[in-house]
């Protein structure tokens, strides 16, 4: 039997407003008539909900928040108490958008306390804002966003490469071999090349269909970067790319759909292998980092998977897993 709705006897919800199943509303909540609630939420005390807003299932509010036209919340989401957002950039009294900006929070996105969330913005599948973050740009999937203006420190259920970490600008390990040394991620290797130093300066070299596991049509350089932003967020449908951060250094995140790591490039004889159909972000570029990257195909945009969700529907079809969530998330 379907556990039924509780409405808090000192909670106000307008006629018109639908509430799904199990779902819980406490006092002093106020919802309004055309918005739509799933099943299984908790709304908290002193939450205020608009006309148009949309909550998906199991979605959690605390108490102080209040979510106004325009918000579309997908499900298993938590927002925190006294989390903020707003549907106009420019606000003035008496003066009324005729259409506000759509703020959509994804599929099991965790919002901290006292988070400022702008109009308009995006907030990602499993995305992580920190308590107090100001969000003025739309939030990746996965991404761990703090401060003011949030920018990303990491990201969820990336573990780091601590096998390899100790590895990075020393001699070459017996760890890697002339395949490299294999990574968690489907098909990604990391590579040491040759180091030769003397009196005249230093060198490193790799070959091609050698180390480096194809023939490059393409390379191109990425520098001047600044710390806070993030290169790459995309996969390839046939392309494969090869990565060294010759000066500086940089982190580099690969998924595969199934398993998500995270690498430090901090070595100029030090490479990683990134195959078709693995996301790939990069992210804490030193000031100084200039990232190398060769590419087995030629620049084609039909070749590029660009939004996560496609990409993890793609990668599910290949596999035969569930492609509305990814094993990542089901672990959860």
């Amino acid at each position: 039997m379907t556990e039924k709705k509780h409405i808090h006897s000192h909670a106000i919800v307008e006629p018109g407003a639908s509430i799904g199943a199990a779902t819980n509303v406490w006092a002093f909540a106020h919802v309004l008539g055309g918005a739509r609630i799933g099943a299984e939420c908790n709304i908290c005390d002193h939450v205020f909900i608009e006309n148009d807003v949309v909550l998906g299932d199991r979605v959690t509010v605390k108490c102080g928040v209040q979510l106004w036209d325009g918000i579309t919340i997908g499900d298993d989401v938590f927002i925190g108490p006294n989390a903020t957002f707003a549907n106009d950039k420019f606000p003035r009294s008496k003066q009324y958008l005729a259409q506000v900006a759509r703020t959509s929070i994804r599929r099991g996105a965790s919002i901290g306390a006292g988070a400022v969330i702008l109009p308009g913005i995006i907030i990602a599948e499993n995305a992580m804002v920190g308590a107090g973050a100001v969000v003025t740009k739309n939030v990746p999937a996965h991404a761990i966003v703090v401060g003011n203006p949030a920018r990303v420190v990491g990201y969820t259920n990336a573990s780091p490469s601590t096998e390899h970490g100790p590895l990075l600008g020393t001699a070459a390990s017996s760890e890697f071999t002339k395949d490299g040394a294999l990574s968690n991620v489907n098909g990604v290797r990391l590579y040491k090349f040759p180091l030769i130093k003397d009196i005249r300066g230093s060198l490193s070299v790799g070959e091609f269909q050698k180390e480096i596991p194809f023939d490059a049509a393409r390379y191109f350089l990425v520098f001047d970067v600044p710390s806070k932003e993030l290169r790459g967020e995309h996969a390839h449908h046939a392309c494969h790319q090869f990565l060294i951060c010759v000066h500086g250094s940089c982190a580099v995140v690969a998924d595969d759909g199934n398993v998500r790591q995270e690498y430090m490039l901090d070595a100029p004889n030090l490479g990683i292998y990134l195959p078709p159909l693995t996301w790939g972000v990069q992210y804490k570029y030193s000031p100084d980092a200039v990232l190398l990257v060769f590419a087995s195909h030629v620049y084609d945009a039909d070749d590029y998977i660009r939004d996560y969700s496609d990409f993890l529907r793609i990668t599910a079809s290949l596999s035969g897993a569930d492609p509305v969530s990814s094993p990542i998330e089901q672990k959860k």
